[in-house]
């Protein structure tokens, strides 16, 4: 009779494409927030279960081959601070992924605004979180780059704002649900993948350059999308209880990406070269991920569809 963890394992392998299966990927976040405590209903013992461990690992080798398969080959910068930054504001900078925060600036519906707010909330209800796994394993310069980005995230030492926190209180602002996980059968896959591919290069410390080649491409990304994304949600008439966290991000986020580029992703290629290869991938994957998440939104709402899954209402 095969375990739970050896049906998950097959399921993995027989996956036709592991970014758009909602079972799996539903499965591989459950078995990761077994770590972060995010879902209280999980039993906390099921951590470090041998058959819950093996389970994710089957899953996650698999998404990460399927990853790394679709990220490709690529070249590489030298492994110092300048060349490494140089590089990725120029991948990042060159990036042509779907521009959702240019259609919601513009064009998003009241109701495709909000599903972008639920799709956001795998994610931002926890901010920060998948990447300060890799503080521990981080020395020196980058350690010190990464603590300086990650204390902003949650705060700077002020609860009231702590990221998450912020964007709870927008979607409690927009009439949605801010607890945890009170979305995740609403969400599809792609959205899933995105959330489960950081906690994937987090929680496996092998994978601490790709984690941090992905912060600083997510940084590098994020301060003029939120600008738009501000922007969109007082075109629709929301106040600054809804736009407090995009704008927050405006300024924050112009200061992050470069410590991100210089001092964490290229103080860690000095200081560890045979990790370069996986800073940009990491990199790399964090815009692809995106670009998923992105075609999915824009298709879904130009067919004039909901990007969520058929069988969920947005709050009106």
């Amino acid at each position: 009779m095969r375990t739970v963890s050896a049906a998950i394992e097959q399921a993995a392998l027989n996956s036709d494409d592991l970014f758009t299966d909602d079972d799996l990927q539903l499965a591989l976040l459950l078995l990761q927030a077994l770590s972060y405590g995010s879902l209280p209903a999980l039993d906390g013992r099921w951590e470090w279960e041998p058959d819950a461990v093996t389970a994710r690992r089957g899953i996650e080798r698999e998404f990460e081959r399927a990853l790394r398969d679709r990220v490709g080959e690529f070249e590489l910068p030298e492994p110092n601070a300048e060349a490494v930054a140089t590089h990725l504001f120029t991948l990042t900078g060159e990036d042509d992924g779907p521009s959702v925060a240019r259609y919601l600036a513009k064009s998003a519906t009241d109701e495709q605004a909000r599903e972008f707010v639920i799709q956001r909330s795998i994610y931002t209800l926890r901010e920060a979180d998948p990447h300060s796994w890799a503080i521990p394993r981080l020395t020196g310069r980058a350690k010190a780059a990464l603590v300086e980005v990650q204390s902003d995230e949650y705060g700077g030492g002020r609860p009231g704002r702590i990221h998450a926190t912020i964007f709870a209180g927008t979607m409690d602002a927009l009439g949605l649900d801010s607890e945890y996980g009170a979305y995740l059968d609403a969400v599809p896959a792609v959205t899933l993948a995105s959330f489960n591919m950081m906690s994937m290069f987090g929680l496996n410390r092998r994978l601490r350059g790709a984690i941090v080649g992905h912060l600083a491409a997510f940084e590098m990304t994020s301060s003029v999308p939120n600008r738009h994304y501000g922007n969109g949600f007082r075109r629709l008439g929301y106040g600054r209880d809804v736009t407090w966290y995009f704008d927050e991000h405006v300024e924050a986020d112009a200061v992050h990406e470069q410590i991100a580029g210089r001092d964490l992703a290229g103080g860690l290629a000095e200081a560890h070269p045979e990790l370069l290869h996986d800073i940009v991938f990491g990199a790399r994957a964090c815009l692809y991920a995106d670009g998923l998440v992105g075609r999915h939104l824009l298709e879904r709402w130009e067919e004039g569809a909901s990007s969520l899954r058929n069988t969920t209402k947005v709050p009106a």
